[in-house]
């Protein structure tokens, strides 16, 4: 059985939309598109890469789906150590409007994309990876199919735009494994599940 990990970038205040680019995902009017990229440096490449070699799998959203598709596919340097290991890579896609999936080693995933995604944890094999991918996200930590979290946070409230961990989601603890920080002050954390919420109180006693 293989461990599912959500790799996701956020503002400090859990926004998630658009992190790379204006045009990513305007929906609901979003305008501030791109709001990661003043902050990557040499160690954010190098988590990327580092996280990237543990993966055996990538499940994606359509919408993330069509997005690494239109580049990743055109970087063909034998040396580039992320395009070579995503282009080799299984990518499963889960969307109920595409039709076809052509990035090489991709595929679309049946109509009960929850029952899908616990079949391909049953697999042997390295991490299925998530990356980006909202609305999957969303799905995902509803049905407890969440193994870890490495969130990224960037130094950056937004007040507006999607979030991973949305109003109404399934309510749950975290533990934290491990934490370190880049020099732009993006701090990278990693949580795993932690079964229910715990709550106590420090009111006096009567």
């Amino acid at each position: 059985m293989r461990r599912l990990v959500l790799t996701t970038f956020t503002s400090v205040d859990g926004v998630m939309q658009s992190p790379g680019a204006p045009d990513e995902d305007r929906s609901g009017g979003f305008e501030m598109g791109g709001w990661l990229v003043p902050y990557v440096d040499a160690s954010t490449a190098a988590f990327a890469v580092e996280w990237i070699q543990q993966a055996g799998g990538i499940l994606l959203g359509r919408r993330s789906y069509e997005m690494l598709a239109s580049y990743w596919p055109h970087v063909t340097d034998p040396a580039d150590p992320v395009a070579g290991k995503l282009n080799a890579l299984p990518k499963y896609v889960a969307s109920t409007t595409l039709t076809s999936a052509d990035w090489h080693n991709s595929s679309l995933l049946g109509g009960d994309v929850v029952a899908e995604v616990a079949k391909l944890k049953e697999l042997p094999g390295d991490e299925l990876q998530v990356h980006g991918s909202g609305g999957l996200a969303h799905t995902l930590i509803d049905n407890d199919l969440v193994d870890e979290y490495r969130l990224l946070y960037f130094p950056v409230h937004l007040g507006t735009g999607k979030k991973l961990f949305r109003d109404g989601a399934t309510a749950a603890a975290l533990r934290l494994v491990s934490t370190s920080t880049t020099s732009t002050g993006v701090i990278i954390a990693t949580y795993q599940p932690a079964g229910p919420v715990q709550t106590g109180s420090y009111a006096l006693d009567q």
